[in-house]
Parts: structure tokens; sequence; C-alpha cells
């Protein structure tokens, strides 16, 4: 099973130099291949199948583990990909996989939070405190521009140009964008970076270009600003499974109910096919239907 697992490993860096793909990207392609090695290897077997009834028995068994469709989806794309570079190097030509039918997808709105809500959620960091200012700022920055949390913690100071007001942002794929950025959320991070940063850096005698920063003078972490958000929402009395990504469905949910054209938050997002940012304007058909029925007048 080493040969099979070297192969995977050559497949997984093949994906991060050449073409760039981002590490949560690699991570996930390295979790479903290795789930499928485990199989093959209990089932004794000492090459890749090429039947796709063993494909189907290693799905069967993903159902059995009670995965999520979309988990399974995910892992038919993953071993898809995979059996397409085997091809290519020349390992395995014959491919089961062209006889694999993805599941159908549970299409799930996101959550996205109303302006009130978002307005309360705002409202909760402590600005008498470094870490609230520090707090504010990012949840700020994160509404007003509709960044991935990782693009957030990633974020460097040459990347804001607040005279513009606009920021560079790096997405998925290494993928360079400028967006706009509000001229509160200027106002909140300038605030942060003269009041609480560059005391933080001097104290802690560090030097980095990452705009966001923990308590130590380093990076922030996902899991931290996720915290953060759970921790914000409670205080809020929010009751919805909000996660950082929800700052992020907000943004783009009332960019379009305020008029804002599909494509240009495709833009903003970074989203490379227009499907993707199709699944917002559910969500504010839903606000104009609910408009409607509250201010017509024979309804």
């Amino acid at each position: 099973m080493n040969k099979l697992k070297d192969q995977i490993d050559d497949y997984l860096r093949f994906g991060q130099l050449e073409r760039g793909l981002s590490e949560n990207t690699i991570t996930a392609y390295r979790q479903d291949l290795y789930e499928f090695l485990d199989f093959l290897n209990d089932e004794n077997f000492t090459s890749w199948p090429t039947e796709a009834t063993d494909i189907d028995a290693f799905l069967a068994r993903q159902k059995d583990l009670n995965k999520a469709s979309s988990s399974i989806s995910r892992m038919i794309s993953s071993l898809r990909k995979f059996y397409q570079w085997l091809a290519r190097q020349n390992i395995q030509k014959l491919n089961p996989m062209i006889e694999i039918d993805a599941p159908k997808k549970e299409r799930r709105l996101p959550v996205a939070l109303t302006e009130k809500e978002i307005e309360d959620l705002l409202a909760q960091p402590d600005i008498n405190k470094n870490l609230g200012i520090r707090d504010r700022a990012l949840l700020e920055t994160m509404y007003a521009t509709g960044m991935r949390v990782s693009e957030a913690i990633n974020l460097k100071l040459e990347d804001i140009h607040a005279e513009l007001n606009l920021v560079k942002v790096f997405g998925k794929g290494s993928k360079e964008r400028l967006i706009p950025i509000s001229s509160v959320a200027i106002d909140w991070i300038n605030k942060y970076l003269e009041e609480v940063r560059m005391p933080l850096l001097m104290k802690k005698g560090k030097n980095t270009e990452v705009v966001f920063l923990n308590n130590r003078g380093g990076a922030m972490t996902r899991q931290a600003v996720w915290q953060l958000i759970k921790r914000y929402c409670q205080q809020a009395g929010i009751t919805k499974d909000v996660t950082p990504h929800t700052l992020r469905h907000t943004f783009a949910t009332h960019l379009l109910e305020n008029g804002a054209d599909l494509r240009v938050v495709q833009e903003i997002l970074g989203h490379s096919d227009i499907s993707t940012t199709q699944i917002y304007t559910n969500l504010t058909q839903k606000h104009i239907l609910k408009v409607y029925r509250e201010t017509h007048p024979r309804t």
C-alpha cells in the first residue's frame, strides 16, 4: 500500500505546486483519498480499482457511515480528478469513475443575518478594550468586503489602499482581486492600527505585515475568528447558526437586496462561476416577497 500512498502524495504535491491549489483544498483531497486508501487496504487491494462496482462498494460504505450527500459528492469529485491524473501519468489508463454519478446535491440556502442582526453583532465588541477594538475592526472589514475568513486573517498592511477605499485580496488558488471597502471599516482599521496593533508589536518586540493579530502579536487563526463570532452572537441574542462565512453570505445578500448587479457581486466575492453567486438570489427573492406582502394594500 506504500506505493499507492506515495502516488497520492505525488498527486497532492502536483496540485499544490503546479495547479496552485489552496491548503484547504489539498487538505480535503488528502482526507478523501486517504479514506479511499483505507478502504482498499481493508479489502486487500494492491492497485487502484478499475471496476465501477468497487468504487460503488466504497461509496456504499460512506453511506453506511451516515456521510452527508455533499461529503460523498466531494469524495466522488476527488476520486474523479485523481483518476484523471493517474491516466495522464500513465500509471493507470482504465478509469472506473466515468461510470459513477454524483448524488443529487442537497441545495441548502446559506444563512444570512438581517440588517438589524448585523448591527447588533457589530455593536458587541467592548471598544474600551484592545481586543474589542480589534474585533470590531475585523467584523467591520469582513462585513464591508465579503472576504473569506482565510482572506481576512492573511490581510497585510500593503493590501489596504485606504485613500482609494480598496483592499487587495488573495483568494482561492492565490487569485488576486481588488474589492471596495467602506469608509466605516477603514476608520475602524485605522483606529485598531494606531491604538492597538502598533503598541502591541512594540511591546512584544515583533515585526509582521499581517493586519489582524492575536494578543501575542501573531496572526489570528480561523478557529479564533469562529469563536469570537459565536461569542458575540450569543451576547447579541442571535440564535441562527452563524459562522465566519455567514458574514460573507450576509454581505452578498444585503448588496443584492439593495439593487446590486449579480455580476458585480460575483466579481467582489471572487466566484469563478456565476451559478455560485446565484444562490443568493433565492434569499433576495424571499425578501422581495416579504416586502411586497407587508406593503401592498391588497395582499
